[in-house]
């Protein structure tokens, strides 16, 4: 691959959005479903299993991201957090 198709491949890479949470939730869920079925080889299994890792670190790293936000928020007073009584 030449370096000028290798730096139009890496614009259009960066190009793509990252899935929301939503979206590796609902694969993490398609992963966990094929895992338990009978059928599925080791390999398989291992490249499924290293995919939902992920999904599952980068879920966790967003809502830590989240989190600090929303505390950020309240922290400043431009929240006002009121009861649900």
């Amino acid at each position: 691959m030449s370096e000028t198709e290798q730096n139009s491949q890496e614009v259009d890479e960066s190009k793509v959005e990252a899935p929301s949470l939503e979206e590796r939730l609902r694969r993490l869920e398609e992963i966990l479903s094929r895992l338990e079925q009978d059928d599925v080889a080791l390999e398989e299994a291992l490249e499924l299993f290293e995919e939902g890792v992920g999904h599952v670190r980068d879920a966790e790293r967003l809502l830590a991201e989240t989190e600090l936000r929303v505390q950020e928020l309240l922290g400043s007073g431009d929240v006002e957090v009121m009861g649900l009584d």
